[in-house]
């Protein structure tokens, strides 16, 4: 079942997606469980996300999420992606994260990106506006600084046990967050959200104006997006069908729900505005047989570039989910 180079490098992203009639509980030692997986089907990373007051989402505290994982695991790299810096003091995710690479030396990735949360009651809970991620690249700076010992904004401040340990820091981004990633050097993360094209601008705008660091002598790409796997394309594109309802539902009715079955999501009458906003979700992965997904893959990082994709699939089926990602490892060689 080889079909694609075997250097191509595969992480993971998991969101801790609930589903109907499930425990926020059983959601979060799902991920645990799925970095035993990852790790044992040879996936370089295992990352968690962040997000704050969603039904659909159990992952409300990476940094707490990401220690359970690499308590887990012995050898795969943890990580976030991301924390969400706007949402935070810079200095307290310098030590969560310092605490973080003591404990797990050499595992620990610090993936950061700028959202600020979902809804106003969201964001006035965390104290944050809607502008808070506008002073990103400051917060990203200060951040950096506690690490390295160069931080000025709080003249004689120092983040214990953070100083002086070397914790690798990715910038999740679309569009102008590319930016940011190549002025601060730094490695980005994107996904085709606003379509290809335009992460493939994005891309090129990355490498072109990127400034070598202490993090990074060169750029360094991780494009991430959905790669649906089964034993048939129509098996595979089943797959895609809870995740895309619940993204369809939030654009139509603004709250993210928990995961449900295809075949409860396929039987709804869906109105005229919820049926184009799932349509539209349907579209724009990666779905089909292992030879077939691994092909588009191959292609999909060839046109990027990508050093690294950063698979992201969630579905209602947990078992389907972990044979989608074992059949994509083998199709790599990666497994």
């Amino acid at each position: 079942m080889i079909s694609a180079t075997p250097t191509l490098r595969l992480s993971v992203l998991d969101r801790s997606r609930t589903r109907e009639g499930e425990e926020s509980a059983r959601a979060l030692r799902g991920t645990v469980d799925f970095a035993r997986e990852a790790e044992r089907l040879g996936y370089h990373r295992f990352w968690v996300s962040e997000h704050h007051g969603v039904p659909g989402v159990a992952g409300s505290a990476p940094t707490v999420l990401a220690a359970a994982v690499a308590s887990a695991t012995s050898r795969i790299r943890v990580g976030t992606g991301g924390v969400m810096l706007p949402n935070h003091r810079p200095m307290v995710v310098a030590e969560q994260f310092g605490v973080l690479a003591a404990l797990f030396p050499g595992r620990i990735d610090m993936g950061l990106g700028r959202s600020v949360g979902f809804t106003d009651g969201v964001r006035r809970a965390l104290g944050r506006e809607k502008d808070a991620a506008d002073d990103f690249g400051a917060q990203l700076a200060e951040l950096l600084g506690y690490f390295d010992g160069s931080q000025h904004a709080h003249r004689g401040v120092h983040a214990r046990p953070a100083e002086g340990l070397q914790v690798p820091a990715f910038v999740l981004a679309t569009g102008a967050g590319a930016d940011l990633a190549a002025d601060a050097g730094l490695p980005l993360v994107i996904a085709a959200a606003r379509g290809e094209e335009r992460m493939l601008a994005a891309i090129d705008r990355y490498r072109a104006r990127f400034r070598p660091s202490a993090q990074a002598a060169d750029p360094y790409v991780v494009v991430s997006g959905t790669v649906a796997v089964a034993d048939t394309a129509e098996r595979a594109q089943e797959l895609l069908v809870p995740e895309a309802w619940s993204g369809a539902y939030s654009r139509t009715h603004g709250e993210f729900p928990p995961l449900a079955p295809a075949a409860e999501i396929r039987a709804r009458r869906m109105t005229e505005r919820e049926r184009a906003a799932y349509e539209q979700s349907l579209k724009g992965h990666i779905a089909g047989t292992p030879e077939r997904a691994a092909a588009e893959l191959t292609a999909l990082v060839e046109r990027s570039g990508a050093d690294e994709f950063l698979v992201t699939t969630s579905t209602y089926d947990r078992t389907a989910l972990l044979d989608s990602y074992r059949l994509l490892a083998e199709a790599v060689g990666q497994a």
